[in-house]
């Protein structure tokens, strides 16, 4: 989507060149320095309205990547689960042993801050 800035930009910035070739052409300088203003104007806004279309673009990426992002790690964690019940079920005497030990280091984790 074009930014209404860029479309009223080009107009202003054409509009400007037509009034300073007119006011050249006349002699008349007026005419020349208004059409050279409203040309510069013009360019201005465009130039705003294509930096605006710019930062949406770059915001539509970055919430693309960023849902990209996301179903990737649901997928993964998914995955992970699968992959611990199975380890689980295959060896459950070594799993309830190391559950037992990371339960017993975070005991001790938690009394040594206390003290």
């Amino acid at each position: 989507m074009v930014d209404i800035d860029r479309i009223t930009g080009a107009a202003k910035e054409l509009g400007g060149k037509v009034q300073g070739a007119v006011g050249d052409l006349t002699g008349s300088r007026s005419d020349t320095v208004e059409g050279r203003f409203r040309e510069a104007s013009g360019q201005a806004e465009n130039l705003y309205g294509q930096a605006k279309d710019t930062v949406r673009h770059a915001a539509d990426e970055a919430a693309d990547y960023a849902e990209d992002a996301y179903e990737r790690g649901g997928h993964y964690l998914r995955r992970g689960t699968r992959e611990v019940s199975h380890q689980v079920a295959e060896y459950p005497l070594a799993s309830l042993l190391v559950a037992g030990l990371a339960g017993f280091g975070l005991g001790l984790l938690v009394s040594a801050s206390r003290d």
